[in-house]
Parts: C-alpha cells; structure tokens; sequence
C-alpha cells in the first residue's frame, strides 16, 4: 500500500512490527504471500468469526468459508464493509487485492472462479487472519 493512502487506524511501521509476527507483518504490511498448506485457517471449520490479524477487525463469517483447494483459506463474500480492493499489477498479471478496510493490510486476492451465491474467491492469507469461535 502507498503511504498516501489513508485508513481509519494509523499505525507506525516500528508498531506494527513490535505488534506483528514476522510473517504476519511480511504479508500484511510488505503485501506477501505465505506458502500455500501452511494455514491451519485453511482447515478451520468451527463457527465464528475470522478476524484481521493487524487490528482485529471482522472480516468474514465462517458460514461464507469454503473448501476451494487452493491451500488457503476461502469465502465466497466478505462481511459488509470490511474489506477494500484494489488492483494488483505485480507478478506480471492483473489480480485483484483485497484489504482490511480499517488498517490496510493485506490479505489476499479475490477471483471471479468461487461458489454461488456470489461467484467469487477470497483466496485469503492464513497469517493475516484470526479465527475468533462462535459463543
């Protein structure tokens, strides 16, 4: 993300590394991605919530979760208002990035190949994600 862009939560760079693991902060912040199958995310399948591992934010609900076997964890639709999207010209194609929409980072793509309803993939990044159970 350039530096002009503005989030509601700000947070120095020496915050968020003190704050992050160093692969959450390599993948939120650096715009990384972690190596496909290392995620327990990917298996998770308890309700809840999946939360931004940045600023804890609720990004998607577990019902929206699918088994795309890609080797990250999936949905099909993001909760309202939790995430951005932006285009994402590295890698010599075009991808779609998507954002937490409170601080930022990164955590993932998403792509037109995913199940109804929505026909869409969230192909998301374990490290940038907290699972909170269902009460």
């Amino acid at each position: 993300m350039s530096p002009d862009e503005e989030f509601p939560l700000h947070k120095s760079d020496a915050d968020w590394r003190r704050e992050l693991t160093p692969e959450s902060y390599r993948v939120l912040r650096q715009h990384g991605t972690e190596r496909a199958g290392t995620s327990p995310l990917d298996h998770e399948a308890r309700a809840g919530s999946f939360r931004c591992a940045g600023c804890g934010q609720r990004l998607f609900a577990s019902d929206t979760k699918f088994d795309s076997g890609t080797g990250w964890p999936s949905f099909f639709q993001p909760l309202p208002g939790a995430v951005g999207t932006r285009e994402d010209r590295s890698l010599f194609t075009r991808r779609t990035e998507v954002h937490c929409s409170r601080c930022g980072g990164h955590l993932g793509h998403v792509f037109p190949d995913g199940p109804e309803p929505t026909g869409e993939r969230y192909c998301m990044n374990g490290v940038a994600l907290k699972f909170e159970p269902a009460k």
